[in-house]
């Protein structure tokens, strides 16, 4: 994995705006091999944390993004697997801090909060969202399919541990599966949880885009808006935002390529997320997909592209 492969965007934010991404991962390495991941099955299931990509390398290619004119609403640290498994994570958030004012944010499956050495990673942060997909022990291994020395108490624990150290925002994002998490003795399960971890937000998520397994099926939009309910005060719905806009630039072949491999995108994802024309979007995804590097999958009424070789 290079450097300059770690920055890309900046892409629309259902959350965040316009958010530069920082990856520091390779594809797919994480804690966790969930059931409804957009980037496919988890390829290298790890705990151990190591400096896949030299931190001075990634901030070194920051310096350039930003210096280049890129000005999104947050860099925010997530991509192709779990960030957190980066050693050098810490070194990365509080240099990015000393070039920019934009916000810093990082989006976690929230499986390493337990670990005293990524809570200080993380302290130089903006924003920390992590994942709560389960209201107990079974579940949580059904859904995320956690690296085998990984418990749901530990899971759990580390987010309440990480609350009481870190004094910014959290947002809990909950993912509910139709038929799985939510049914309504499940999602109170996980909204006393959230109680207990006591999040700025909790926000509910669904399946969108071509999961990993075809069985983590979508919950309905009316469904979503009732179980919201159910947390105090009531959680937020964050499925299909609107994209936000940015003015279009030229076309480039391997910016559509490198954010195909990061997320499943429509063509008006693709468009969207880095400010290209619509129509020269569809007609690039159409030799993509006509030379096999790019497949297209019907998913929710849409049609997403993904790479060919995604396992």
């Amino acid at each position: 994995m290079r450097a300059s492969e770690c920055i890309f965007g900046p892409v629309p934010s259902r959350r965040l705006g316009l958010s530069l991404g920082i990856d520091l991962v390779p594809l797919k390495t994480c804690t966790y091999d969930c059931i409804y991941c957009q980037l496919g099955r988890t390829t290298a299931k790890v705990i151990e944390r190591r400096e896949y990509v030299p931190s001075d390398a990634v901030i070194d290619e920051l310096k350039r993004t930003l210096e280049n004119g890129a000005a999104p609403d947050y860099l925010t640290f997530s991509g192709s697997g779990e960030p957190t498994l980066h050693s050098g994570i810490g070194k990365v958030i509080a240099a990015a801090k000393t070039l920019t004012n934009i916000p810093v944010a990082v989006l976690t499956n929230g499986s390493l909060l337990s670990n005293k050495d990524v809570q200080h990673a993380l302290a130089d942060a903006d924003l920390v969202i992590p994942s709560l997909d389960a209201g107990n022990a079974g579940l949580f291994k059904y859904v995320n399919r956690p690296h085998h020395d990984l418990t749901f108490d530990v899971m759990l624990g580390g987010l309440i541990s990480f609350r009481q150290c870190f004094r910014k925002p959290i947002w809990l994002e909950v993912m509910l599966l139709g038929g799985v998490t939510s049914v309504d003795d499940e999602v109170m399960r996980i909204a006393r949880l959230a109680r207990q971890i006591a999040p700025d937000r909790v926000q509910l998520n669904t399946v969108a885009r071509p999961p990993a397994e075809d069985y983590a099926l979508r919950v309905p939009t009316e469904i979503l808006e009732r179980q919201a309910r159910l947390f105090d005060p009531p959680a937020q719905i964050i499925a299909d935002r609107p994209d936000v806009p940015h003015p279009a630039h030229t076309i480039d072949r391997d910016a559509v390529l490198g954010l195909i491999k990061r997320r499943p995108c429509t063509a008006q994802d693709a468009a969207a997320g880095l400010g290209l024309h619509l129509g020269e979007t569809i007609k690039l995804l159409e030799s993509l997909v006509a030379d096999g590097t790019v497949i297209r999958v019907f998913q929710a009424g849409q049609y997403f592209h993904l790479p060919a070789d995604r396992d």
